[in-house]
């Protein structure tokens, strides 16, 4: 059922293996966990390390520890927050987790476009030229350099949530970041039609520029749903 553990940091692949099982599967919402002795025996690692894993897992709201009773599986669905999704869109394996990674593009497409309509109405002046300077990058980056255009584009983002002046879309972008740095280098072929589409990085910039809301929405949807679109079809695929 769990595999021995003989890599160095050994709470994190405590952590990770247990927390793999949960968001697979292999625990029901309300089922309890081996003890923490039986634990260290099927992982063959010490008791400490078992013990900062479900730390860890009770924090991230995976599990509910009951001093002296049962540590139960929570429903992470009905519990868990946005950081999870950077640590499930790929396995310990390095498989990627195709629904994680098809839900986090799905998310990115319906709240991009509200970001960019609220930065057009809410940006202040003397963020212009960070902007446009980003824009400006990516026409002078070389069309074949992809890993250097999806940078950029993410630096574009950063600054277009940043203007956006909610902190919902902020911390929610910051979860969506977090998951495209473990998976960007494996999408950034999927993605070369976003983000190798600099005409429409200029046009959304140009947009927000200038306090044209409704242009910077439109032209921000059209650019994530032809990055989802490729890695739907990726996914699909596989």
């Amino acid at each position: 059922m769990f595999e021995p553990i003989r890599k160095k940091s050994l709470p994190q692949k405590v952590y990770e293996q247990l927390q793999e099982k949960i968001v697979g599967g292999s625990f029901e919402p309300g089922e309890p966990l081996p003890g923490e002795r039986r634990l260290a025996e099927m992982l063959q690692v010490n008791r400490n390390a078992v013990r900062e894993a479900l730390k860890r897992l009770e924090q991230a709201r995976l599990i509910s520890i009951q001093h002296g009773g049962a540590t139960t599986v929570l429903n992470f669905l009905r519990t868990a927050g946005m950081d999870l999704l950077g640590q499930i869109v790929m396995g310990a394996d390095g498989a990627l987790n195709l629904k994680a990674v098809r839900s986090l593009m799905e998310m990115r497409s319906a709240i991009g476009p509200d970001v960019a309509r609220l930065c057009a109405l809410r940006w202040e002046a003397p963020l212009d030229e960070r902007l446009l300077a980003i824009v400006l990058a990516m026409e002078q980056a070389d069309p074949a350099d992809l890993a250097r255009l999806q940078a950029l584009d993410m630096d574009l983002w950063m600054v277009l949530v940043g203007g956006s002046d909610n902190v919902a879309y902020q911390l929610a972008f910051n979860s969506i970041r977090d998951a495209w740095d473990n998976i960007g280098a494996l999408m950034v072929r999927v993605m070369a039609a976003e983000v190798a589409d600099v005409t429409r990085h200029r046009l959304l910039a140009e947009a927000v520029v200038a306090r044209d809301p409704e242009a910077a929405e439109r032209v921000a949807r059209e650019l994530n749903r032809t990055g989802e679109k490729g890695v739907v079809e990726a996914l699909e695929a596989v």
